[in-house]
């Protein structure tokens, strides 16, 4: 009950008070225990009483009784008067609530609004997922940007968090003092991060045009650009009157043309370009202090080991560092208040290390592992697949057939999966698959060479095994054929089978192929294949066709008429029982223990050797996923298949799988690549997706 409600609540009872006072002059002189009272209780006045009234009329005129009689009448009085006050407030819908502790259910989480995928920074237009969301329990409209678009756009830091609902971030601002601290939403793939009162207290315009979110700073100015030399290497910081907004990106390597007289010097990786763009005007004086006088000058900055700040270019409200930078370095950019700056340290191990509860079920770490006295940067996402609302499936780029390559981050948004790997190996020029796939019960790739695989339920359970598929074509007369491969790019001589996963149509890999076509489980007819590439056979939809290669003579066992069924079992046998399977090899890890073999698994000895960037996936003793991706050492390249399988032995896996690796590394989360930058992200067949609502 609030004041104003006390006060009407508590008005008649005085003026009965003061009836009750006036009328005690008449009382019997005789007796001082009797007292002559009129009270009337009148209920307060509310939206649903309006049209009635509950006069309470206790001895309209004035009679005697016992004080005690007295003092009980008014306590009903008063109970009376608060119980109709509280039923006139309840049946009220205007009444003011009492105060309750506020229950945050289903019904009042916020409501998406809009979404877009454009946001213009002080008009310029940059691609980035953003939302605005009205909440329940706070007055107006809330902004929010994915945290790939906050890191990528703005330069905003993520810092280490437990919590899948609030982010700390730090920008311009101390992190261990006045980092801000943003709520954190989860749509379809992405995780928005609520900029609304960030804006307010920076000055940020912000608003929406269609697809395109609209935000505006207050202009501002670089002041200075120092370099200096620090124990791990160059350090370059940028001065500024207030906050801007940055970006960092990379730039391609330009190739080096090989000189008949080549030395080893000059075989030396070329420095790498990079781009620095700030939200702010520099003055003229760094303009023309970094302004080169002759285009040979950038050339030769490019060929040195040294870092330099090649050219400033400046406009309006932007300014464009471009830095040339030694291979094995990388721009590691970080910011600081008071003074405003930005800071950039090319170091060899730029890498920031995370620890950041990106969703239920999905943690998102970057972590650094020491072997011998090389260090790893590793990243890597770890889920809990018994999540409710987590789903892990196979994904590949092409929807109607198994031809088709694309980035692993182009096929994750387009299937709407929150996070991706790369996952088995391809014929590059074909586009076609070489290992295991198989989902939600069906075949779609058959394995090869007995490569390595993992095998996964729906309810969290995990296999990891080198994998065969045993299919056997039986026959009308009882002929047993085998099959050597099942929608496959991988070719050898015998009988390859195809079905309708694999396309609309078939093309022969190899010369001479002869066709099997069957379709009800009939043999309907027999074409030649030709020259490889060149005859088109349409794959039926009730049937599926057998490429016999090598072995013409085969043909003759599967005549026009021909009754055939076919039998396939897996080996390990329980494999068949899981849903989902993807091929990748070799195998590294089993029951904690180092089980590497290459050769065993169809893999060249020159494979076997190789230092590249490795893509890896696990299994902890928790029952957790571990998906990671591995580049350059500090000061080196990337981890051998040795070295790789000692990674994921550190990071806790009792089972470990190789994945296609090199340039096809890649690690998505959320709207962008956590490994490395896109422009240097290869085309991949498939991959394994996590989604964060289960997938039908």
């Amino acid at each position: 009950m609030n004041s104003e409600e006390t006060k009407r609540t508590q008005q008649p009872l005085r003026t009965n008070q003061a009836n009750v006072s006036s009328n005690a002059k008449h009382k019997h002189s005789s007796d001082q225990n009797y007292f002559n009272i009129h009270i009337r209780l009148t209920p307060l006045r509310s939206h649903s009483l309006q049209g009635w009234t509950i006069p309470i009329s206790i001895l309209s005129r004035a009679f005697l009784m016992p004080r005690k009689v007295l003092f009980l009448l008014l306590t009903i009085t008063l109970w009376l008067t608060a119980t109709t006050s509280s039923a006139a407030q309840q049946s009220s819908p205007h009444a003011k609530p009492t105060a309750k502790p506020l229950l945050i259910s289903q019904n009042s989480a916020p409501r998406l609004v809009a979404t877009g995928t454009q946001i213009a920074l002080n008009n310029r237009t940059l691609p980035g997922a953003w939302s605005q969301w009205q909440q329940p329990t706070k007055a107006g409209m809330a902004t929010a940007i994915s945290d790939a678009g906050l890191m990528q756009l703005l330069g905003v830091e993520l810092l280490n968090t437990k919590d899948v609902t609030k982010q700390s971030v730090q920008w311009f601002s101390q992190p261990t003092t006045s980092a801000f601290t943003l709520d954190a939403w989860h749509h379809n793939s992405y995780r928005y991060l609520d900029i609304t009162q960030l804006a307010t207290k920076l000055g940020w315009q912000i608003q929406t045009n269609g697809n395109t979110l609209q935000i505006n700073t207050p202009a501002a100015m670089i002041k200075d650009i120092r370099q200096g030399k620090q124990a791990w290497g160059d350090r370059i910081v940028i001065d500024l009157d207030r906050p801007a907004f940055w970006q960092v990106t990379s730039q391609p390597i330009p190739a080096k043309p090989k000189s008949p007289l080549s030395t080893t010097d000059d075989d030396q990786p070329p420095n790498q370009e990079w781009l620095i763009t700030i939200d702010a005007t520099a003055q003229r004086s760094l303009l023309q202090r970094f302004q080169p006088s002759l285009p040979a000058q950038l050339t030769s900055a490019q060929d040195s080991d040294q870092t330099s700040v090649l050219q400033l270019e400046s406009a309006p409200n932007l300014t464009t560092i471009r830095l040339s930078v030694p291979a094995g370095l990388s721009p590691r950019p970080s910011t600081l208040p008071n003074p405003n700056r930005l800071v950039i340290d090319l170091r060899p191990d730029a890498m920031v290390e995370r620890d950041i509860q990106w969703a239920s079920g999905v943690r998102w770490r970057q972590q650094f592992v020491t072997l011998g006295d090389s260090r790893f940067p590793v990243v890597l996402i770890e889920v809990n697949p018994r999540t409710t609302g987590l789903a892990l499936k196979p994904i590949s780029s092409a929807t109607n057939s198994l031809t088709g390559t694309a980035p692993i981050i182009t096929t994750a948004q387009q299937l709407n999966a929150a996070a991706a790997i790369n996952g088995g190996f391809f014929n590059r020029k074909n586009q076609l698959p070489l290992g295991a796939i198989r989902r939600d019960g069906q075949w779609l790739s058959g394995p090869i060479l007995n490569r390595g695989a993992i095998a996964w339920n729906d309810a969290g359970k995990f296999k990891f095994g080198r994998l065969q598929l045993q299919e056997t074509i039986i026959t009308s007369s009882g002929q047993r054929l085998p099959v050597v491969t099942f929608n496959s790019g991988y070719v050898k001589p015998g009988i390859a089978h195809y079905t309708n996963t694999w396309g609309a149509t078939y093309t022969p890999l190899i010369d001479n192929e002869i066709i099997v076509v069957v379709q009800n489980n009939q043999v309907t007819g027999q074409i030649p294949g030709g020259a490889a590439g060149e005859t088109t056979v349409p794959i039926p939809a009730n049937g599926f066709l057998l490429a016999l290669r090598a072995n013409p003579q085969v043909a003759s066992l599967l005549p026009v008429g021909t009754i055939v069924r076919t039998e396939n079992a897996t080996s390990p046998a329980d494999f068949a029982s899981y849903p989902h399977i993807l091929g990748g090899g070799p195998l590294l890890l089993q029951n904690r223990q180092i089980v590497l073999n290459a050769q065993a698994e169809g893999f060249s000895e020159a494979f076997s050797r190789q230092k590249a960037a490795r893509s890896a996936i696990g299994v902890t003793a928790t029952g957790n996923l571990l998906i990671a991706a591995v580049h350059n050492r500090a000061n080196g390249v990337g981890p051998s298949l040795t070295e790789i399988a000692q990674i994921m032995q550190h990071l806790g896996c009792v089972d470990a799988l190789n994945l296609d690796g090199g340039s096809s590394t890649s690690l998505f989360l959320g709207g962008q690549l956590l490994d490395r930058s896109p422009r240097t992200a290869a085309r991949v067949h498939n991959g394994l997706g996590i989604f964060l609502e289960p997938r039908t």
